[in-house]
């Protein structure tokens, strides 16, 4: 895909998570990788419902601004996931309300903050960690990531939000909106004992789609 064509993809798809009330006001952030190690940024304080092709944040290699308006101060957090994650073509982060919830609970393990409540969750997004609280655009956010050694795909923020990478924006985006819409779930059922998948279930849908998943809480 084209500079060009990715520049109004990054648009295209952020309009539609602004007006469907995933990321409010000016939060959220996306970055697409291009073939020569560059970067693509949303630009700070913009709203992902109104951005502009021409204006977005065009970073060099070593993250330096080229072209472009100031990017969005979560540049570490997104070269942290770029770092780790090699097959990773795309980073979006979001403060979607059910996702930033589940965030906050005490009950949530870090190294898999849903339990296996769906197959599309497990396919599309995998485990999911918990990383504790950072201010917004903190340098350390990165290094807890890093911390993280590449072992997930899709991250929840303490009291932030979830970032997620893929190997396309548009797997980005479905994988973060799968990750909203199954932490909803969790907050409907909580309490309520729900049935998950259980580990022969999870087992298959390893085998079935080549997923990469560790055993912890992943069946019973």
């Amino acid at each position: 895909m084209t500079e060009t064509r990715l520049r109004e993809e990054i648009c295209r798809l952020g309009r539609s998570l602004f007006e469907r009330g995933l990321t409010p006001g000016s939060s959220g952030n996306i970055s697409v990788k291009l073939d020569d190690g560059g970067t693509l940024v949303t630009p700070t304080n913009a709203s992902l419902g109104s951005l502009d092709p021409a204006r977005l944040s065009r970073l060099s290699v070593d993250g330096k601004l080229i072209s472009g308006d100031a990017p969005t101060k979560e540049v570490p957090l997104h070269a942290a996931l770029y770092q780790t994650r090699g097959a990773a073509r795309a980073v979006v982060h979001l403060h979607s309300s059910h996702s930033v919830a589940l965030s906050m609970l005490p009950e949530i393990d870090p190294r898999a903050a849903l339990p296996p409540m769906t197959a599309y969750y497990l396919m599309k997004c995998g485990l999911t960690a918990l990383v504790p609280y950072y201010r917004p655009g903190d340098p350390a956010v990165a290094d807890a990531i890093k911390g993280l050694a590449g072992k997930y795909s899709s991250v929840l923020l303490a009291n932030h939000g979830p970032v997620v990478s893929g190997d396309t924006l548009e797997a980005a985006v479905f994988a973060i909106e799968e990750l909203e819409e199954t932490a909803k779930l969790y907050l409907l059922l909580r309490g309520m004992n729900p049935r998950f998948l259980t580990r022969e279930q999870v087992a298959d849908l390893a085998k079935v789609f080549g997923l990469e998943l560790d055993d912890h809480r992943h069946g019973r």
